[in-house]
């Protein structure tokens, strides 16, 4: 385990209990959510460093590295994933004004990009983790780099993707600096984070799954990233909500809650959450798009 000792977005060193949450998916253990006291940036503190994560991943049920986890939760996420990959490729498209090169930074087992492919795209996938880096491998039947240290020598990216990827991120302000100088100059770089000021959040307390504790080590809200992202050279252009993403974290989290998935209130909350959103800006998570400044 490791203590961040200073806030990532304003190097304040003083930081306030926020929530305990568990970790359902693999361990059970419990963890610490944190604010710092200065900016309200969240973070899960203390955390598993670099070398231990790993352990945190291995379940047949964390569904972007495993194309055949099953459960009627994990097939309704494919069904609804098929649609939203199609949504992704269209606002690229809208972004770039044609297909061009993109860098996919996680990219799991590859299905955006075996997307944007199909689409016309040049394709660079990055995934640390080797067992998902293999099936994006053969499935794309292209090298995937394990880092973004490993793509220092490659020319520069139109767009370049984190597909709820930021918060697992160790090292955070240099992995930001290595973006903006992978993106071109009128690059896009795009970023979608769930938001711990949503509706859903505060329903679901300790209990909403995009806490995610410990795979999700930071939870940001509108006000923290923009900061964050601001003093690396980047300005904020647009924010857009990811409307699926209530449901389904509405399923998980009643799951958690109860130790079973309540269909019908997941789908009540969903819908609580995203009519909410249209009056306050918070969705469950939100697609945050950055060009530089």
């Amino acid at each position: 385990m490791e203590t961040v000792t200073q806030c990532p977005v304003c190097g304040n060193s003083t930081f306030s209990p926020f929530l305990t949450c568990e970790d359902y998916l693999v361990s059970n253990q419990k963890f610490s959510i944190q604010q710092c006291q200065a900016c309200s940036f969240r973070l899960t503190n203390p955390r598993p460093d670099e070398q231990s994560i790993g352990a945190y991943y291995k379940s047949d049920q964390y569904v972007s590295h495993n194309d055949k986890s099953s459960g009627l939760v994990n097939t309704a996420y494919r069904l609804v994933r098929d649609y939203t990959l199609r949504s992704k490729l269209k606002l690229i498209n809208e972004l770039n004004g044609k297909p061009g090169h993109i860098l996919d930074v996680g990219c799991g087992t590859g299905a955006f990009l075996e997307t944007c492919r199909a689409g016309g795209w040049q394709v660079t996938g990055m995934e640390p983790d080797p067992e998902a880096q293999a099936v994006a491998a053969d499935k794309l039947k292209a090298e995937i780099k394990p880092s973004l240290n490993s793509l220092n020598e490659s020319q520069p990216f139109d767009i370049i993707s984190l597909w709820h990827v930021l918060e697992h991120i160790h090292s955070l302000n240099e992995s930001i600096q290595l973006l903006r100088q992978l993106l071109t100059e009128k690059g896009t770089l795009l970023i979608a984070v769930p938001n711990s000021n949503s509706y859903d959040a505060h329903y679901f307390k300790q209990y909403w799954a995009a806490y995610d504790v410990p795979r999700h080590l930071y939870h940001f809200t509108p006000s923290t990233i923009e900061p964050l992202f601001n003093k690396h050279g980047f300005t904020l252009v647009n924010q857009r909500p990811m409307v699926f993403d209530a449901f389904y974290i509405a399923m998980l989290s009643s799951r958690y809650q109860t130790g079973q998935t309540d269909y019908i209130k997941s789908i009540q909350t969903g819908l609580s959450s995203n009519a909410e959103a249209k009056r306050t800006g918070n969705s469950s998570s939100l697609i945050y798009l950055f060009k530089k400044a």
